[in-house]
């Protein structure tokens, strides 16, 4: 990620410092005094505005800037609202009762917009109609046109008002674009708002764009975002409008009689004339070139995938199916990380859709320009994408076998079930110790653990062991990551086991150890009490005064009865050190070294 946001960084080109300069000369420009603010911004915003129409095909259109790019439909909204609810300006919401308005938007659109607009506008979640996709005929992720008919035709017999349809010129996840045609005609037939929005409407740049496409500017209104296309930070988005009541659009806050709001089209008037129309062309033009096929949708969008059967799961099939499509879909957000880290300046991210789950998104229209992404990033990524796949293949065979390797070694070794992980599996290693209270049990177990692991990265292989996710579930576990065809997972296995039984017993010695030295230490504490109880029988009171005692010593020396003492760490006995005791021991000792030279 880091790397990420230093191509980012990077990238930044004169165009983008224009663009940051147009923010510094906005404020300044804003302390000029009225008319002459007033005349210079309303020829910024109506240059901008004349530029933006032609470059994008949108004839006879208005304008209007905006930081959030939600805050276009918003307005739009509002404007609609207004035009089709005279009495709205006076009488506020109670208009709406006698006829509710609808919102159409596609079950493919951007997350959370809908419920964004009911809550600016202040309408209920039932003003909103989500309209699902195709089923049978045609992209899964296009709006079902025909279901549109019938809801709006079923709305309007229920005394409702078909207010606006948002529709997808290239959806959030897949890049598909609606039926523009058919859904002007469908909106023009029932007195309905188009609005488009969708990373689609760049392509309007160009020489060449489909006809699905150029149907866009047939819409009522659309949202851009130049910024992204072109490389350009802080830049607002912008959405182009028609509408011919001038007094609406001030009221749905679409224009303002504010100089200062103007401004906020400097910062794209100034990259725009830095760019001129063939450079925008160009970066719109380089970033469809980086897909082969340039004239459909920009956008490319892939997943790993692979058949198993769900005999070898070892459980039902509708259980296997649900748990290998939660594998498949960690595995795809390992591989879009990858490609990421791998080849930072090709933006790849990814999505999840209801249908395909987590694909991996190849986007050069929403990051080519700010990254700088070229053709020799797009050949490295898929020469590493060819590397990524054999291995995921291989892990995703071997991971069942795995799985049974682990049951073979158990109950010291335990299998964990952990479907988010991407690699071959996830196993903990159980010590065998009896007789031990449970929390106990639990310190072993972490200790025992934490060993393995790190044996385990210590030895010379390319397989990666490791804690698991940031955020798992599971503790105490040894995750084991991506693996090449070639190994042999068995003695892999077995290594892990062999590994975690050694540990496991070095550590019960350690602790037998442990456990005779501190017993040896009592009693060796023990029997030099009783010796120094024993001296003050020997040599008295008087000998114990520090300097009375010194005196009597040095007049009649008294031969101290104490003897040493030794520990045997064999036999965890304190002893009294003999001639023939200490012969023996050195006898032993030479025995069991006398293959040592010296």
């Amino acid at each position: 990620v880091n790397l990420y946001e230093h191509f980012r960084m990077q990238n930044v080109g004169e165009q983008g410092h224009m663009a940051l300069l147009g923010h510094s000369l906005a404020a300044y420009i804003s302390v000029l005094d009225r008319e002459r603010l007033r005349k210079l911004t309303t020829r910024i915003l109506s240059d901008t505005t004349l530029w933006l129409c032609r470059l994008f095909r949108y004839e006879n259109g208005s304008a209007y800037f905006h930081e959030d790019d939600r805050d276009g439909l918003v307005k739009v909204c509002r404007l609609v609202i207004n035009a089709r609810y005279e009495e709205y300006a006076s009488e506020g919401y109670a208009v709406l009762s006698s006829k509710q308005p609808v919102i159409y938007q596609s079950a493919s659109g951007r997350p959370g917009l809908g419920q964004h607009l009911c809550s600016q506008l202040g309408l209920p979640l039932s003003s909103l109609c989500t309209v699902p996709c195709n089923t049978v005929f045609g992209s899964q992720h296009q709006m079902d046109v025909a279901l549109l008919d019938k809801l709006i035709k079923e709305d309007k017999e229920a005394g409702k008002l078909p207010l606006l349809l948002i529709a997808n010129a290239g959806t959030p996840g897949a890049g598909h674009t609606d039926k523009l045609g058919r859904l002007k005609d469908l909106c023009d037939q029932y007195s309905m708002w188009l609005h488009l929005e969708g990373v689609n409407l760049a392509t309007l740049a160009l020489g060449q764009a489909t006809s699905a496409i150029m149907a866009a500017n047939r819409s009522d209104s659309m949202t851009l975002t130049p910024g992204q296309w072109l490389g350009l930070p802080a830049v607002s988005a912008v959405t182009l409008y028609r509408h011919e009541d001038p007094a609406l659009s001030l009221a749905a806050g679409l224009t303002s009689s504010q100089p200062v709001a103007k401004l906020r089209a400097l910062p794209l008037w100034l990259s725009l004339q830095y760019l001129g129309h063939n450079g925008i062309v160009q970066k719109i033009k380089h970033a469809t070139v980086l897909v082969e096929d340039e004239l459909s949708s920009p956008v490319v969008l892939f997943k790993f995938s692979q058949e198993m059967s769900a005999a070898s799961s070892g459980g039902s099939v509708e259980g296997y199916c649900a748990g290998e499509k939660e594998v498949l879909d960690t595995f795809n957000r390992w591989l879009g990380e990858q490609l990421l880290q791998l080849v930072p300046a090709s933006g790849m991210d990814v999505v999840e859709l209801e249908d395909e789950g987590t694909c991996v998104r190849f986007s050069p229209l929403l990051t080519a320009a700010v990254l700088g992404t070229q053709q020799g990033d797009v050949e490295d990524l898929v020469e590493k994408l060819s590397e990524l796949v054999p291995v995921m293949s291989s892990t995703m065979c071997l991971r069942q076998d795995f799985r049974e390797e682990t049951h073979r070694h158990s109950p010291s070794l335990i299998y964990v079930e952990e479907l988010s992980w991407p690699g071959l599996g996830a196993v903990r290693y159980e010590p065998q110790a009896e007789g031990i209270d449970e929390s106990r049990r639990k310190q072993e177990l972490e200790k025992i653990n934490t060993e393995l692991l790190k044996k385990l990265q210590e030895l010379d292989t390319d397989i990666i062991f490791s804690t698991g996710p940031e955020f798992g579930t599971q503790e105490n576990c040894i995750f084991v990551g991506m693996v090449t065809e070639d190994v042999d997972v068995s003695e892999l296995v077995n290594t892990i086991a062999t590994l975690g039984r050694d540990i496991e017993e070095s550590g019960r010695l350690l602790e037998n150890m442990t456990e005779v030295v501190r017993k040896g230490i009592l009693e060796a504490e023990l029997q030099l009490q009783k010796a120094n109880e024993e001296k003050l029988m020997e040599e008295g009171v008087m000998r114990q005064l520090p300097l009375v005692g010194s005196v009597l010593n040095w007049f009649s020396p008294v031969q101290s009865s104490i003897k040493g003492r030794t520990f045997n760490l064999a036999a965890g006995t304190v002893e009294c050190p003999t001639y023939s005791s200490f012969k023996g021991q050195l006898r032993q000792w030479l025995k069991s070294n006398q293959k040592c030279d010296h």
